[in-house]
């Protein structure tokens, strides 16, 4: 592959990661009933209203379930997918397979965003338990609902809450075996991460 083309890669994946995370978030936000009036979540919501406010009057939502926004996520993943295997020399392919891909590259997303916002929430409840800082709130409004059955199985002992141990276990076996062997059964020739920062 040249190096105009890994460039090529390297923006798309960049900006096509930072653009993806703004509408998952958007969809997780909105599901965990996180604080809309959160400067973070205000940020969001303006990064994703122009794409997302036209698709909400074709998409409605379902039981609090921002479709509009998974759909918009799919498309975006689909289209940053189709560019990058043009880029590679793949072509266009059949659209049915690289909608399945897209499906599961988001999988992909959502469970590293919850990876990385379950480590800031452990890392914050040693050095800043107490903080009212936008993004810790954020954090813990999307880890609480995820944490709730595993501390309702294991009580925290000594004082010590280890759940998180097990959410990390879950998150691995779901990300590192069940994401590949979805990849493997639809014939994926990309990395289902390969959005994924």
């Amino acid at each position: 592959m040249s190096t105009s083309a890994e460039i090529a890669i390297y923006v798309i994946r960049t900006l096509g990661s930072l653009y993806l995370l703004m509408i998952l978030l958007r969809f997780l936000f909105q599901l965990v009933r996180a604080d809309f009036y959160n400067p973070i979540s205000q940020f969001v919501a303006k990064a994703t209203n122009p794409l997302l406010l036209p698709l909400r009057k074709v998409i409605p939502g379902v039981f609090g379930v921002d479709l509009a926004a998974l759909v918009l996520a799919l498309a975006v993943q689909w289209l940053l997918l189709q560019l990058v295997l043009v880029i590679i020399g793949q072509g266009f392919l059949n659209p049915l397979a690289t909608i399945t891909w897209s499906a599961i590259g988001l999988l992909s997303m959502v469970l590293s965003i919850y990876f990385w916002c379950l480590i800031i929430s452990i890392i914050a409840s040693w050095v800043a338990p107490f903080s009212q800082n936008p993004a810790l709130i954020l954090v813990r409004q999307l880890v609480a609902p995820v944490m709730a059955p595993f501390q309702k199985l294991i009580p925290p002992l000594g004082g010590i809450d280890i759940t998180p141990i097990f959410a990390f276990m879950v998150l691995h076996i779901l990300n590192g075996y069940l994401v590949p062997a979805l990849a493997r059964s639809v014939g994926m020739i990309i990395s289902p991460n390969l959005f994924v920062m």
